[in-house]
């Protein structure tokens, strides 16, 4: 079947109006009339010898087909072919960015696999159809030589198949093979109703270290903190550094606007040491709430040494500019003058009052996988679903500590109180530690590619319903370019009427 891929461009096609414009429009001049006397001249009105001809039909033809086969050239044209529908067998997946490794692990099953018809897609936004076979055989031209692209966004495995369940039907099979590092799964569960087969490895490369944070004490000295993720888990280490004497395990470098610090022995980009002080406010309706945070943040500033100033506040116009954390305990509504204020402001989170009797855990989307010693009792909590982040959740999974973006600023809204009857939080150990925790997440420098910490099948495993559904699909259909003929009618047209042009002789009026 015929068709255009951009008929938009038939409107050039008006051209065509300035050949039959030039080739209508013909003046021709009055004839001289000899006469043998002037009595045979009358007065009459005067008349215009102007007609309307159209001369040389041919050349005239070939002008406006000439403007047509541009007109249609621009469009497009194409000829569509439907194609016979082929039966898939099912889908094979694997991330682009991990397919080297990824083969390398599965090479007898996915080699079963294609061999067998399953239809191979790449495991990435889109789920873009590619030719396995090809792809091994010709690794110049395909992902397998190129260089991961160092700032493209991580995966997430979860977003990918919610998507995916939208695009393949229930009934058919569906095999998936990626890494198992839990940086690439963020928010919930997805709930899907596919036939799934998910297989996961460990990959060669599951240890690094880094410079997480860095910071100027009170005495002078470097605080450093440097992280090191195995597949196990990811374990913080403290260092304190001289910034005047030389260090076997830290390169220092303070001459200069900027002071720097970075692994002796590691290839890492120097890491910039902050030099500011920490400015922590705290606004609070219950002054019993306002005094179990002021104990725990002395603990935190003690023990990271870092340079801080920790001041409780009466009256929201205390507020200065410039503000690293400010502790909104009071149901009172910000003002859009303290968040400007401050880089990052912890608020309760107002709404209907609950009784519960669960544990509430800082381990984010990992919660549940946490033993209960590490978790906390909750006896009241904020009624409220939020759709944004959270990084504390109660048992069931609910949000008890929410992070929200807005502007330059991070609001962290706490559906519960740090008050002994909400929660045993305030009389816990782990309180300075959570508090450490959030705040030095807000401002170390991101690593995800450095999280080499693993998940069992268990935690990563979406929600398999019992649900059924059916993506219908199109009939495929081939599009073949006309270009190339197009082109060769376009040459032919251009060049006969540039030859009838100069062989066609002009027109004289007798």
């Amino acid at each position: 079947m015929f068709q255009f891929l951009n008929p938009i461009w038939f409107f050039s096609a008006a051209a065509i109006a300035i050949p039959v414009l030039i080739h209508l429009w013909n003046i021709r001049p009055g004839k001289v009339l000899k006469v043998g006397s002037i009595s045979l001249i009358n007065a009459a009105s005067r008349k215009s010898s102007r007609s309307f001809k159209l001369l040389d039909v041919t050349l005239f033809i070939l002008r406006c087909l000439l403007l047509l086969l541009i007109a249609l050239l621009l469009a497009m044209p194409v000829w569509q072919k439907k194609v016979q529908a082929v039966k898939v067998k099912g889908w094979l997946l694997v991330p682009k960015e991990n397919l080297t490794e990824t083969y390398k692990k599965f090479k007898r099953t996915i080699d079963s696999l294609n061999r067998a018809g399953y239809e191979f897609h790449y495991f990435n936004t889109g789920f873009a159809k590619s030719n396995l076979k090809q792809i091994l055989l010709h690794p110049k031209d395909s992902i397998l030589a190129s260089p991961p692209a160092a700032a493209a966004p991580l995966a997430n495995y979860w977003s990918l198949f919610k998507q995916l369940n939208n695009r393949v039907s229930s009934p058919l099979p569906v095999f998936v093979f990626t890494p198992n590092q839990a940086k690439y799964f963020r928010g919930n569960k997805p709930e899907i109703a596919l036939n799934l087969h998910w297989q996961t490895y460990t990959p060669a490369d599951s240890a690094s270290s880094w410079i997480q944070d860095a910071w100027f004490t009170n005495a002078g000295d470097i605080r450093v903190i440097q992280g090191n993720s195995t597949p196990l888990g990811t374990a913080y280490t403290y260092s304190t550094v001289s910034a005047t004497r030389s260090n076997p395990a830290f390169s220092i470098q303070t001459a200069g606007d900027n002071a720097q610090v970075k692994p002796a022995n590691n290839n890492q980009a120097p890491f910039n040491i902050d030099t500011t002080t920490h400015r922590l406010l705290i606004y609070a309706d219950n002054s019993t709430d306002a005094a179990y945070l002021k104990a725990a943040l002395q603990a935190v500033s003690s023990f990271t040494q870092r340079k801080t100033v920790l001041r409780i506040i009466t009256n929201p116009g205390q507020i200065s500019p410039q503000t690293q954390w400010l502790f909104w305990l009071s149901d009172k509504t910000l003002n859009h003058r303290a968040i400007k204020s401050c880089n990052h402001i912890f608020a309760y989170q107002k709404g209907k009052i609950l009784n519960v009797n669960t544990l509430m855990s800082n381990a984010g989307y990992f919660s549940t996988a946490l033993p209960d010693e590490g978790k906390v009792q909750l006896f009241k909590a904020v009624s409220g679903d939020s759709p944004d982040p959270s990084i504390w959740r109660d048992g069931f999974g609910k949000p008890i500590l929410s992070a929200q973006q807005y502007g330059k600023t991070s609001i962290y809204r706490f559906y519960s109180r740090f008050n002994p009857a909400w929660n045993n939080l305030v009389w816990s150990n782990a309180f300075p530690t959570w508090l450490l925790q959030l705040m030095q997440a807000s401002h170390q420098a991101n690593q995800p590619n450095s999280d080499k910490r693993i998940l069992s099948r268990q935690q990563y495993m979406p929600v398999i319903t019992s649900a059924t559904h059916t993506i219908a699909a199109g009939k495929p259909a081939e599009n073949k370019s006309l270009g190339r003929y197009f082109w060769l009618a376009l040459v032919i047209v251009f060049a006969a009427e540039r030859w009838l042009a100069h062989r066609t002789p002009q027109t004289h009026n007798a």
